[in-house]
């Protein structure tokens, strides 16, 4: 069985999402949208017995969406876990796939497509761009304190690397993740340190290679993800606080904590696009605090 975990607060699209994910899931499944801090009128209840929607009550109007996935993995009956945003559509089949290809300490993402959620299809591609398989970590974004570590797509490799279905990426979004539920509490993901969902992405991808696993982008299969900009606006949002807190104890943790580990990574993916070859030294220059 695949255990999704869907959170959510005040997404337009959840109900679109449940119902795309139950119509296109052939094997075992059960969904648990996370309600964080409201809830949706009834029309937009899905009533189905593979449906277990979580509820986090109102009251500090912080972002729970880690509490929410841990909640969820502790009730949940399967094998493998999953976390899916309140605004994608899959795949047929994607939930056999994933499992048909996996190994017990990797984590999947899925090959992303864009979502065009009101004709609720693939968005039209009016340019050549490839689907995103692989991303990176902005350099830039690191000589900042108080930035975090982010992601952002790498389409040089998406092309270079279009012929192998499984493969390695650097990093990912965090709209999508796939593991298993033993690899998800052995690492004891969803830490509440980082705050809401701040760096996501980061804390599941880094601590799975210190770790000795591999994250892995998986072609043989799909998600469609909406860009939500300024028609949408984000719609979990998250206090500005808590996302400069986390963005700061990520740094800290994987720049500073774990150096060594981190420098290894970013060897093993270079040349890594913007990142100049005197990257350790622009990092970590003397006395550089996080």
């Amino acid at each position: 069985m695949l255990s999704i975990a869907i959170p959510s607060r005040n997404e337009i699209f959840l109900k679109k999402t449940i119902e795309d994910v139950l119509q296109n899931a052939t094997g075992e499944i059960e969904i648990f949208p996370i309600l964080d801090g409201y809830e949706p009128p009834e029309e937009e209840i899905v009533h189905d017995p593979r449906v277990h929607y979580l509820r986090i009550p109102l009251g500090d109007g912080k972002c729970h969406k880690r509490q929410g996935i841990n909640m969820m993995v502790e009730l949940c009956h399967g094998e493998y876990v999953m976390s899916l945003d309140a605004h994608c559509m899959v795949a047929k089949g994607f939930d056999e796939q994933l499992a048909k290809d996996h190994k017990p300490n990797w984590v999947q993402i899925p090959r992303r497509h864009r979502l065009d959620a009101e004709n609720w299809c693939l968005q039209v591609q009016a340019d050549s761009r490839p689907p995103i398989d692989y991303e990176y970590i902005p350099f830039d974004s690191l000589l900042k304190n108080d930035e975090g570590i982010h992601d952002f797509k790498w389409d040089k490799r998406s092309r270079d690397r279009a012929d192998i279905p499984i493969d390695p990426t650097l990093t990912s979004q965090g709209s999508c993740w796939f593991m298993t539920k033993d690899w998800f509490n052995a690492r004891r993901f969803m830490d509440v340190r980082y705050q809401g969902w701040g760096q996501e992405a980061e804390e599941i991808n880094l601590e799975t290679r210190k770790n000795g696993g591999e994250v892995m982008t998986n072609k043989n299969t799909w998600y469609a993800h909406l860009h939500k900009g300024p028609k949408y606006g984000r719609m979990y949002h998250m206090n500005k606080n808590d996302q400069r807190r986390s963005q700061i104890y990520a740094a800290d943790l994987w720049l500073n904590k774990n150096r060594d580990f981190f420098i290894s990574l970013i060897e093993r993916f270079m040349p890594i696009p913007g990142w100049p070859e005197n990257w350790k030294e622009q990092i970590w220059y003397k006395d550089r605090k996080w």
